[in-house]
């Protein structure tokens, strides 16, 4: 393939333009960026055909910030849990353990905003049995119950904007640029600051005629950050809405719904509203409530860019609060395109697969930044590939139109073999566009369906916590969407609401309920309706497909199971209450599902706990210290299969593509455009009538590729690919 140009934005700076010029002619990067921290050079409009600019609405204007200190952006708190050890009042410091320079407490109308709990009954104390001391930063419960504990929800100020300061302090911006501000954000609902962020984009789109993208960073809330005393992140949550809040935002809410919110319906117990729990009524309206406001002010900025004669892109991150790109407000939006960073395949299918928008964009890992730019162990060729190896299988399934790589390029011109490396990068994304000729390879002949609390609304964001970071508690989860990101199946996320209210979409053939008992991803509460379990016992039976993971479809409720789906897929949890009941598990040693699995299967972290077989009729293909690992059953005319965990790896993710065509009754396609080396994926173009050859890993490879009843036997390179044409 000849080398070729264009879909690639690479960041620039000022003080090195010769070597600027060469990066962008190496790399055939068609756009420039600045990040937060750098600025254009002058000759930006000469180097490429776009020049993106960011855009912080919600920042940057650091004396329009200081003059107007009642501008300030909110966010709820939960102070520690303090115990009374005796009848005398106790006094809480509610911002003990957090960041004194990230956060203030917000004494405007404390007896509306601020609620003390006692943790230890639920019960709220009243307003007259507690009072602030303004001066100390504390509450005092005047008249505690000796030995319950006590927490105050409250909410604060957010002194210094969340994303500038782990900028700031992961760059040692203290230390190397002391006169760099610590900026103030502020809060676009509250009085003047929306007229101020109009008027300043105007202005800021009139002096910057060499801008063609104004890539928003993001628009105006933040997801939830909270830094502790040592100034180390103490809570973070992608999702989080906490920080969404505000004295105007939460009296406009009561005016529309009729209802008040509580200072308890954001800090939840110090959970947060966190996407792994159950979201309550409450919650879900202020997520709506958020978004039509974010959406109605977007749309109002992107107009304005769009009236100057530009494109306006949104990072998804950040202030991305209230813009959920696959909710219902999203498109109305209006923006061209959407920006965000790939960590794995999962987030960047959450990428590609955005609709309403003309154009996405990756940015790719790593970002220039000390922390991979140095000589002190620092590896970013090594980063870079693995950027690139997680996400490429992501993108083949379903391509992004742009990619990129954002920070300091000063930094990573010091990394002569980080700049090959990328170089190659780039093109070998460009190829998949020019071989592939726009077309999307070969799916399967249904869909499947990823079934939880959320749905639709968190598209491929299934088990995050933090962007793409490993958590112990969730590895074994997020292997699904992991592999699914780069499997040759249309994948649709599906919401027990969307079950009830309509039933099984006619195109889904199989159904992935995957997550621990309890949350929003099991499904929770949600089991307790009859109907739920009464759509899928009858949607299985008629001859589909189920697949659990972990602790699917558990509730505890009375009748005896706590996988209330325990016929169907003939497991169920042990928890200490049949240890009485002889189990005599059907082990079979040889299945369709499990024929890659050599030795012991890998489940990750497991189930929580032992899981035994209901019938002799379940097949148990891997039994470990007396526990189900995986396991299929047949249900009416319908099939199942259960594994305890399901991390990510080739063998893994070869097994569930296995168990997904076992259970849509589609055995024949499991040899269909197949390759017999784990570690290779492949994917078939029709229309093109060639396929692509993947090795997903750092070893050269032999592999053989099945389909139309031909074979071809490849050697790939280390992280190699193979274009073929069959009928050459």
């Amino acid at each position: 393939m000849p080398r070729t140009t264009g879909r690639v934005t690479m960041p620039i700076q000022e003080g090195i333009d010769d070597q600027i010029r060469e990066l962008a002619q190496a790399l055939g990067a068609d756009a420039v960026r600045n990040s937060d921290g750098t600025w254009l050079p002058e000759i930006a409009s000469e180097l490429v055909d776009k020049v993106y600019s960011t855009y912080f609405p919600a920042r940057g204007d650091q004396e329009w910030a200081l003059a107007h200190p009642e501008t300030v952006v909110n966010q709820y708190l939960m102070s520690k849990r303090v115990t009374a050890m005796g009848p005398e009042p106790v006094v809480i410091d509610v911002l003990d353990g957090y960041f004194r320079e990230q956060f203030r407490p917000c004494y405007v109308r404390v007896e509306r905003f601020w609620e003390v709990i006692d943790r230890t009954t639920g019960d709220v104390v009243p307003v007259d049995g507690w009072s602030v001391d303004p001066k100390e930063g504390t509450v005092t419960i005047s008249e505690p119950v000796p030995w319950h504990e006590y927490t105050v929800g409250f909410l604060a100020d957010q002194l210094w904007d969340t994303t500038q300061m782990y900028n700031y302090i992961t760059n040692g911006w203290g230390a190397t640029d002391p006169s760099r501000v610590k900026e103030q954000p502020y809060d676009v609902r509250k009085n003047g600051v929306w007229e101020h962020a109009q008027e300043a984009l105007k202005q800021w789109l009139a002096e910057h005629p060499e801008v063609d993208v104004v890539r928003f960073t993001t628009f105006f809330y933040h997801f939830t950050i909270a830094f502790n005393s040592a100034g180390r992140e103490k809570f973070v949550d992608w999702f989080g809405y906490s920080a969404s809040v505000s004295p105007e935002a939460i009296d406009a809410f009561e005016e529309e719904y009729g209802y008040q919110l509580r200072a308890e319906d954001f800090v939840d117990a110090g959970y947060y509203n966190s996407p792994f729990t159950v979201p309550t009524p409450h919650f879900r309206d202020w997520i709506d409530f958020q978004s039509r406001f974010v959406a109605k002010k977007a749309k109002g900025l992107v107009d304005m860019v769009h009236e100057a004669g530009r494109e306006a892109m949104m990072f998804l991150g950040d202030n991305w609060i209230g813009t959920e790109p696959y909710g219902p407000h999203f498109p109305s939006i209006g923006l061209d395109a959407v920006v965000g960073s790939a960590g794995s395949a999962a987030t960047t299918r959450m990428i590609s697969d955005i609709p309403g928008v003309k154009y996405t964009e990756v940015r790719f890992l790593p970002y220039f930044f000390p922390d991979v730019f140095n000589q002190h162990g620092g590896d970013p060729v090594g980063e870079a590939n693995r950027s690139w190896l997680t996400s490429r299988r992501a993108i083949v399934r379903r391509p992004l139109d742009r990619m990129g790589y954002g920070g300091y390029v000063s930094l990573a011109l010091e990394f002569p073999d980080f700049i090959d490396r990328i170089t190659a990068i780039c093109q070998e994304f460009r190829d998949i566009h020019e071989l592939s000729g726009g077309e999307l390879p070969q799916n399967a002949p249904f869909t499947v369906g990823i079934l939880n609390v959320w749905g639709r609304l968190r598209t491929w964001q299934t088990h995050m916590v933090a962007h793409a970071l490993w958590y112990k508690a969730t590895y074994s989860y997020v292997g699904v969407i992991e592999s699914l990101a780069g499997l040759p199946f249309e994948v649709r996320f599906l919401s027990f609401d969307e079950i009830l209210e309509n039933g099984v979409p006619e195109d889904i053939g199989v159904i992935i309920n995957a997550g621990a008992a309890g949350t929003a991803f099991s499904g929770g509460k949600a089991w307790a309706d009859r109907r739920l379990v009464e759509t899928i016992r009858e949607w299985v039976a008629a001859g589909h497909g189920l697949i659990g993971v972990g602790e699917p479809a558990a509730y505890d409720n009375d009748g005896g199971s706590f996988i209330q789906l325990s016929d169907v897929l003939g497991v169920d949890r042990e928890r200490q209450m049949t240890l009485s009941t002889d189990r005599y598990p059907n082990l079979v040693s040889s299945h369709v599902v499990t024929a890659d699995i050599e030795g012991a299967f890998d489940d990750g972290e497991g189930a929580g706990g032992d899981v035994f077989a209901t019938s002799p009729d379940t097949q148990v293909l891997s039994y470990e210290n007396g526990t189900v690992q995986v396991a299929t059953n047949k249900f009416g005319k319908g099939r199942a299969v259960y594994f305890s965990g399901l991390p990510y790896n080739a063998v893994n993710c070869r097994t569930l593509q296995r168990a997904l065509y076992w259970v849509a009754g589609h055995e024949e396609l499991l040899e269909e455009w197949h390759t017999s080396h784990l570690d290779t994926e492949v994917a078939w173009y029709p229309g093109k009538r060639r396929f692509l050859v993947l090795n997903n890993s750092g070893e050269e490879v032999s592999t053989t590729v099945v389909g139309e009843g031909r074979q071809w036997e490849l050697a790939l390179e280390p992280m190699g690919w193979q274009w073929v044409d069959v009928d050459e």
